[in-house]
């Protein structure tokens, strides 16, 4: 946990939710004499054995706490993990001294990391982003399980319980109401009224325009051009320079070019950001 050494927290061969959670129930309690001594000896002694075993005390309490976030559609083992993490940060940060219990420390850690995840998973677009739209987010999913579609007096209500405007909340209704979707479904029938209202089926493909493909070389022809006639107005060392630098699949280094030369690697430098500029001016000329 520090010093780069790492906790290894080792538990019996599992196969299931179920068995991981019978294994923790089976690790002993610790009482409060013996939390706040290994505590201690972590802070004091950085000993890594009393912090596995303040995180292994701890860790059907994280099983308890992933249960709670269970109808977010997400594996129980997931947020487990992601729990445990958080656990172990509050064991590192855990101040004996302040007369409270681990376990009312560590809830914090714990939530936050399994918040974390559920915001990065639970859709492909996140649907909250800032601190305030997570808070948002946990509290209008806990009251929409009791209230179900929000009616105008319940979003006020809400807004005023959370301290936020009516607007903010209508927002991320409807954001966590949203759903993924694909651009190009599949379906077997092309003509289907589900494959016509994908993207795919109503969104012009600019690209295949005739027009616009020959407009797009004549401009790739014209830059290269430019390039090749802003190329030759270099002297030689500084077109070796570019050259081996950058339009060549086995790029020199600085050195390479400095031994080559007889200089140092930052007069290449030099040599190399001045011949960049003239070609800019160039170009832009």
């Amino acid at each position: 946990m520090s010093n780069g050494k790492s906790l290894n927290i080792v538990l019996p061969p599992v196969g299931s939710i179920e068995a991981y959670t019978q294994a923790v129930a089976r690790i002993p309690v610790l009482s409060v004499d013996e939390e706040r001594a290994l505590a201690l000896q972590l802070r004091d002694e950085n000993d890594l054995d009393a912090a596995r075993r303040l995180v292994m005390s701890h860790l059907r309490f994280v099983v308890h706490v992933a249960r709670g976030y269970s109808g977010y559609g997400l594996a129980q083992a997931d947020l487990i993990q992601e729990g445990n993490i958080g656990l172990m940060k509050a064991v590192r940060h855990f101040d004996p001294t302040m007369n409270v219990r681990l376990v009312s420390f560590a809830v914090h850690w714990i939530r936050a990391e399994m918040h974390e995840f559920i915001l990065r998973n639970w859709r492909i677009v996140r649907v909250a982003t800032t601190k305030a739209q997570r808070k948002l987010f946990f509290n209008l999913r806990s009251a929409k399980k009791h209230l179900g579609w929000f009616s105008g007096e319940e979003v006020n209500a809400v807004a005023k319980d959370l301290g936020v405007s009516p607007e903010v909340v209508r927002e991320m209704e409807m954001r966590m109401s949203g759903y993924d979707a694909s651009f190009d479904p599949y379906s077997e029938e092309e003509d289907s009224e589900h494959a016509m209202l994908a993207p795919a089926g109503y969104l012009a493909d600019t690209g295949a325009d005739p027009a616009i493909q020959l407009e797009g070389r004549d401009w790739e022809t014209h830059g290269a051009e430019r390039l090749r006639q802003a190329f030759t107005t270099l002297d030689a060392r500084s077109q070796d320079i570019l050259q081996r630098r950058w339009l060549t699949e086995q790029k020199a280094t600085l050195h390479d070019l400095a031994g080559d030369y007889q200089v140092s690697a930052e007069r290449i430098r030099q040599l190399e950001k001045s011949a960049m500029k003239k070609l800019k001016q160039a170009l832009e000329a």
